[in-house]
């Protein structure tokens, strides 16, 4: 396979909005295959951060599917289905359902997000090979710049 070799003039005039939804839907399939080759998923990782007093969760209290859902609209995909991750992780005994249908982080869940988390140092290391510092803060300022260009707002 080769390489087109693109001006940087006919770059400057080629669409953000084409480059940051090639980008993403690249950076989610890496990170999501690197995390299913240590056996687990992205949304399975996603419902024990929320659920954990010691990451996402303000106080460790469990959720409902709907929370559950509701906190991570700005991530989770239309593809994900938290319900089956959810029961995974509840046969792997890292989620619990009380009588009201919310879900808790076990001790062993607990253990296991620790050790999960773990992984995403390498996933980020190998996404940013070749790219120096200083240029991928540039990268994240100038879409920041391009979400509030479209009237979005960006944190």
């Amino acid at each position: 396979m080769t390489t087109q070799q693109i001006s940087d003039a006919e770059l400057a005039g080629q669409p953000a909005a084409y480059w940051t939804g090639v980008a993403y839907e690249a950076l989610i399939a890496f990170t999501r295959a690197r995390q299913a080759e240590k056996g687990y998923t992205q949304p399975q990782f996603w419902l024990l951060r929320n659920l954990s007093e010691n990451d996402i969760s303000p106080d460790g209290q469990g959720m409902t599917l709907p929370e559950l859902r509701e906190a991570m609209t700005s991530y989770i995909r239309a593809e994900d289905d938290l319900a089956a991750e959810a029961e995974v992780l509840v046969e792997r005994g890292w989620l619990t359902r009380d009588a009201q249908d919310r879900l808790w982080l076990t001790e062993d869940g607990e253990r296991a997000r620790v050790d999960l988390a773990r992984n995403a140092p390498a996933i980020r290391a190998a996404l940013h090979e070749g790219i120096d510092d200083t240029d991928y803060v540039t990268t994240v300022k100038v879409l920041r710049q391009l979400v509030r260009n479209a009237g979005g707002t960006a944190a």
